[in-house]
């Protein structure tokens, strides 16, 4: 009789997340994630998917990001028949995100096949998985709103919250009761979010739990306000107008580019940048933007007034133009003078954006504009560390345009907002926080924080280790 919980992922590092919940032997795995960073470990962990798939008795999925949904595919390929718990919004954009990794895998594959014949050389690798098992993954899924507990198997009940991530990101607070009868709370944030953003609501506060497994990626940073980073904004694609440039921007496809949009429409309107053209360059953003307009139930009350009651369309105006095509794609290269271009992937690991980079990267006029995390051993990380030459696709790069980072448009909480966020749980209820998905120097910093504000106890999650609850 035991309940107990560990983590195949999204221990000591960022991206990857997998978490598993044990009661009695039956195992409740949250977040099954593809990990991101320098290519041949991400293809090594991802391919070690770690979750036996026939002794997981169901999955809950917190939200759509692939570093949390990117690896439902491959569960599903290798046996998994139970199964998936998500928002509506979650599973409608979980399915964009992983048929769009699928995509890239078999042009990944038949790219790297060309080039090795080229060269004389062998070429085995396969993708992780194919738009088939993408679809055999949507078939598993069950949806459940916002606030309806739901049993989900002997001794397990769930009950979503809204996280304030992206769209339909949730926290998860599940009840879990052995066969001796006793019974503990435990919430899982997924990735928690923040107040005042754009487009969605803030996160939910949460009934009172035992347990609380909580991310830290921002555990070591406070984010700048949001009216400071709208200026910001508004002044580096002035000044990379007035110079000629372009303004290269690598951002996630679901909420960052729906949230970038949003802000430069904002400035257009208040004459604040100039009226410059503004090319979404990523099919999956494309896709993911439709998806936003038929979920206005993940609407805060701004958005909801604007979409609803003034049948007004933040992601539709006229200097905007969506991307789709590999050809459109290319010409977005061949444009004169100053533009916008937002692209995925945020981390700058695949897609567009790499290519978007390579005809930029060494013209001092332009500016690489970096909105949210990168993660280690990305390209966008290095060049958020400003190294002076970069590689992609094979080639070097001397890195001369301008780098600008501005945090405060990421989806994910800092400490102090984190702090906020848990203050108003009942502590002395609270036994332990579980601190995952976030670096060494952020995992120590948010567990001294917490400490400090009265949390009785603090673990940062070490990989493979199980704790009794």
């Amino acid at each position: 009789m035991s309940i107990r919980l560990h983590s195949e992922g999204g221990a000591g590092e960022v991206t990857g997340s997998r978490h598993v919940l044990t009661v009695d032997g039956a195992r409740c795995l949250i977040d099954c994630g593809a990990f991101q960073g320098k290519r041949e470990v991400a293809e090594a962990k991802n391919r070690a998917l770690v979750p036996d798939p026939e002794s997981l008795a169901s999955v809950i999925l917190t939200h759509a990001h692939f570093d949390h949904c990117g690896m439902l595919p491959l569960l599903s390929k290798r046996g998994y028949r139970g199964n998936y718990y998500a928002t509506p919004a979650t599973r409608d954009l979980a399915g964009v995100v992983m048929m769009d990794s699928a995509a890239i895998q078999a042009r990944d594959a038949e790219y790297l096949g060309k080039q090795a014949a080229r060269k004389g050389e062998r070429f085995d690798w396969k993708p992780l998985y194919a738009e088939e098992d993408v679809v055999k993954a949507m078939g598993q899924f069950v949806t459940v709103s916002y606030n309806r507990p739901l049993p989900i198997g002997d001794g397990m009940r769930m009950e979503f919250f809204d996280a304030g991530h992206i769209l339909g990101s949730a926290i998860c607070r599940m009840s879990a009761r052995d066969r001796s009868g006793r019974e503990v709370t435990i919430g899982f944030t997924g990735d928690l979010g923040r107040k005042g953003k754009p487009i969605i609501r803030d996160p939910d506060h949460i009934p009172p739990v035992d347990y609380l497994v909580l991310e830290a990626t921002y555990g070591d940073r406070l984010h700048e306000s949001s009216v400071d980073a709208l200026e910001r904004l508004a002044t580096v694609v002035r000044e990379t107008a007035a110079r000629g440039g372009k303004i290269i921007i690598p951002a996630f496809a679901i909420e960052r580019t729906q949230e970038l949009v949003y802000y430069l429409h904002t400035l257009l309107d208040e004459g604040r940048i100039p009226d410059l053209p503004i090319y979404v360059d990523s099919p999956m953003a494309i896709n993911a933007t439709s998806i936003f307009q038929i979920h206005p139930e993940c609407y805060d009350e701004e958005t909801h007034a604007a979409f609803i009651r003034h049948h007004q369309n933040p992601f539709g105006f006229n200097a905007l133009h969506f991307s789709s095509s590999v050809a459109e794609s290319k010409r977005i290269n061949d444009i004169q003078g100053p533009a916008v271009i937002i692209s995925a992937d945020g981390m700058c690991e695949a897609g567009r954006i790499q290519h978007h980079l390579m005809h930029n990267i060494q013209d001092a006029r332009n500016t690489i504009l970096i909105v949210g995390y990168m993660a280690a051993n990305t390209l966008g990380r290095r060049l958020r560390d400003r190294e002076p030459e970069v590689r992609i696709h094979g080639d070097f790069f001397k890195v001369r345009a301008r780098i600008e980072e501005i945090n405060a448009f990421s989806a994910h909480a800092d400490y102090g907002e984190t702090w906020d966020w848990v203050s108003h749980l009942d502590l002395s209820r609270l036994k332990k926080a579980f601190l995952v998905h976030g670096e060494p120097e952020g995992l120590r910093h948010l567990e001294s924080h917490l400490l400090s504000k009265g949390v009785a106890a603090v673990q940062v999650v070490k990989y493979g280790e199980v704790y009794e609850l």
